[in-house]
């Protein structure tokens, strides 16, 4: 079946039938919705073939570098060095100079909300050495959770043919995330972080706009259009949505919201689960480069915090192709604005501040013997630790009220090491 908007089973039941953003029938990815908890497989569709990831690949980065956290092999606080090697790497990236050195804590955060490529390399090369031994142990870890689909040769997702994945395998690594290291969820619904005066908005168009919205990756090169993994959480119940190949970002956004919302409302008659899914079919990743870069590449981009130009959506991506037919059908969802195609502003959020250099008192620990499944909280004095709540700005927007549960300081923070998360909202 092929996917024209949404349209396909829910829970392997309901009809979905929401017309396409896309006009003339144009080319529409894999999608699957998921609940996080049990696995079921709510919805899905070509959800077992093969793609370009592009940056959700930090997804799988960031499993690995947990993972090195977790088993006392690195802390939050460890000081990493950016090489000469990582500056060279293309955009999106922070853009630091040879020698500057950084905390994994603040690697990551602004790796993942900033999409940052040379910091996913900084990670790679601190690591394992090497961009191609790190790329062996992304390939090591995605065999053992079962992500039977994919495959790795770069940390960040920048082009490369042999990189590929599937919406099924991001389902399982999202889940692996999830329950594999639940103290370290905060990182992924980061609304924004800011480095000296300058802000950076998380590429997650859903941060800020969608209730219960609570993290995940998106990503975007020209040959797999625009990719997102996201969870959101309502009354108790988490759902993660996987969508590739979208035609922008803004519709990104906006199919995600509609799974969410179908995901929450819908029966739960589905029997399929996640691990039980087979494989795909062994082929090459379609590159949809013509389709999504050839008439409006100027304008692209993976987030919605672009210049508007004439005839371009909010999020910076063009909005040409939508048909007046098609406005008129789609039905509108609570992220969409008031221009069919766009998104409504984001709430306001406080960026959470990062820094360079090493953390105050940083002090290289003797590596374990035995270690512990996980650790209580986070080690870094820039990690998230209790604080009073902020006013939420979006009623049920679990990243707008997480905001104000991490603490924000002057330059330099009191290291606060051991100090316990807040506990999440429901």
């Amino acid at each position: 079946m092929t996917r024209n908007g949404l349209r396909g089973t829910l829970a392997g039941a309901a009809l979905l039938a929401v017309p396409a953003l896309t006009a003339g029938g144009a080319h529409a990815g894999p999608a699957l919705l998921v609940d996080a908890a049990s696995g079921q497989v709510l919805y899905e569709e070509q959800a077992v073939d093969p793609w370009f990831p592009a940056s959700v690949t930090k997804l799988m980065t960031t499993y690995v570098v947990l993972k090195e956290v977790r088993d006392g092999r690195l802390s939050l606080d460890t000081p990493l060095k950016v090489s000469a090697n990582a500056t060279r790497t293309p955009p999106s990236r922070m853009g630091f100079k040879p020698g500057t050195v950084l905390t994994v804590d603040n690697v990551l955060k602004m790796m993942l909300v900033k999409s940052a490529n040379d910091l996913a390399v900084v990670l790679a090369e601190n690591v394992a050495g090497s961009v191609d031994a790190f790329a062996a142990v992304m390939n090591g870890e995605a065999r053992r959770l079962g992500m039977h689909g994919s495959y790795f040769v770069n940390p960040h997702g920048l082009p490369d043919t042999r990189q590929r994945v599937t919406a099924r395998d991001l389902a399982v690594l999202a889940r692996a995330l999830l329950n594999d290291f639940p103290q370290f969820r905060p990182y992924f619904g980061i609304g924004g972080v800011q480095l000296g005066k300058k802000i950076y908005q998380n590429t997650n168009g859903l941060i800020g706009r969608y209730p219960g919205a609570d993290g995940m990756k998106t990503g975007f090169i020209c040959a797999s259009g625009f990719n997102v993994v996201a969870t959101a959480r309502r009354g108790g119940q988490q759902l993660i949505v996987v969508l590739l190949g979208e035609r922008t970002a803004a519709a990104r956004t906006i199919h995600a919201a509609e799974l969410f919302d179908r995901g929450f409302s819908g029966p739960r008659t589905g029997t399929r689960q996640l691990d039980s899914m087979p494989p795909g079919p062994v082929a090459a990743a379609p590159d949809m480069r013509e389709e999504i870069c050839g008439k409006n590449r100027q304008h692209l981009a993976d987030d919605d915090n672009a210049p508007v130009h004439a005839g371009v959506a909010d999020d910076g991506s063009a909005i040409g192709f939508l048909t007046a037919t098609a406005q008129q059908q789609r039905p509108t969802t609570v992220v969409e604005g008031e221009r069919p195609g766009t998104l409504i502003k984001r709430a306001a959020v406080a960026p959470i501040p990062v820094f360079t250099g090493p953390a105050p008192g940083w002090k290289p620990a003797v590596a374990p013997t035995t270690v512990a499944a996980a650790p209580a909280a986070p080690e870094s004095a820039q990690a998230f630790a209790a604080a009073p709540a902020a006013e939420a700005v979006a009623e049920g927007s679990a990243p707008v009220a997480l905001q104000g549960a991490i603490r924000q300081g002057a330059a330099r923070p009191a290291r606060a090491a051991g100090m316990p998360l807040p506990p999440r909202r429901p």
